[in-house]
């Protein structure tokens, strides 16, 4: 199963230059390709600092079909894709929507005909619990019903989920997953890697970490009188690192033949919700600092509440996360430092 080649997208955005540290960590060959839109080149010199060896990485636009194509003709022994390359701002697919259809589906698109012509043997889509929109029961599961995106960007991904279903019932030499996952933070215990925004960050976990170092004057909590413990939204905040493991546990997963169906879905969540005062409290613990923040009214496009059930996750996959939410903080504060001690 080792030495086995996997192309990652977006594999300088946050999630996938972890993810590549972990397959590469367990015995695999990467390729990446990242247009840079939302991302820093420079990041895959820090996964090639972390790894100790080159990491190919192709600049393009997967929206270009043709330039798609050249990776696979480049590589015929890629026998699994890794599909992180999104705009995923909920904020600013609201105000533009088509550039989030055209360029989420789009490329998602290229990716799967790419996967047809070129006999790829695994598929795995990055897809978001933003699927579920207000879910109606807790904590969700891998069968609960969708309901009415909050977002173009949520659209997106359920879109994207049914594209992928489509394909897969006609590709039977390719088989699928959709992973969904709830909120990605923290960082690299290296420090060397984490979550940088190229726009305005709008994620919690680096608005607090931006407010504390003093990048911000204050932040803003939305809500405060959601029908939640201390009147703030709720979110399964999950450790990026073990983000990253998933997509590795879910390669293993369709190269050793473990899969039922060309097609399976699973969440990846701690299975704990945290609200946002919860996890400002957290951070204070973590770094001995006080936070400067203000309630703001609530914010379009934001769910109440959502968490996980991962148990499908963790029996199929054999994955299940080790870190909490004070290891998200301190991670994730350390990567703060180190990024203002290079300004």
């Amino acid at each position: 199963m080792s030495n086995k080649k996997v192309l990652v997208t977006g594999g300088c955005g946050y999630i996938g230059s972890h993810t590549i540290v972990d397959l590469i960590d367990h015995g695999f060959e990467v390729v990446s390709v990242d247009n840079n839109v939302n991302s820093f080149p420079h990041v895959m010199e820090e996964v090639e600092r972390i790894i100790g060896k080159k990491v190919q990485n192709y600049t393009l636009d997967l929206c270009d079909f043709e330039a798609t194509k050249q990776i696979f003709e480049d590589h015929p022994d890629i026998s699994g894709v890794i599909h992180f390359a999104a705009l995923k701002s909920v904020n600013e697919s609201v105000t533009e929507p088509l550039e989030y259809f055209r360029n989420n589906l789009n490329s998602l698109i290229n990716m799967l005909e790419c996967c047809k012509q070129y006999d790829v043997k695994g598929f795995i889509f990055s897809s978001s619990c933003s699927v579920y929109g207000n879910a109606k029961e807790l904590p969700v599961t891998e069968e609960t019903p969708f309901e009415e995106a909050e977002s173009p960007y949520a659209r997106t991904k359920q879109i994207g989920e049914q594209i992928v279903q489509d394909f897969a019932a006609n590709n039977p030499n390719t088989s699928t997953i959709m992973l969904r996952y709830f909120n990605p933070a923290g960082a690299h215990e290296t420090a060397l890697i984490g979550e940088q925004a190229k726009k305005t960050a709008w994620n919690l976990v680096p608005v607090i970490t931006e407010t504390a170092i003093g990048k911000r004057e204050n932040m803003v909590v939305f809500g405060d009188d959601y029908d939640t413990r201390d009147g703030s939204c709720v979110r399964d905040y999950i450790h990026v690192m073990d983000i990253s493991n998933a997509h590795t546990k879910a390669v293993q997963y369709l190269f050793g033949d473990k899969n039922s169906s060309n097609y399976e879905i699973f969440n990846l969540g701690t299975g704990e919700g945290v609200t946002v005062i919860e996890a400002i409290k957290a951070f204070e613990k973590v770094s001995n600092k006080k936070l400067n923040y203000t309630i703001a009214p609530r914010r379009e496009g934001d769910v109440v509440a959502i968490y996980a059930n991962n148990d499908k996750a963790m029996n199929l996959l054999g994955w299940s996360p080790v870190r909490g939410i004070e290891d998200i903080m301190r991670t994730a504060w350390k990567w703060e430092e180190k990024r203002i001690s290079k300004v």
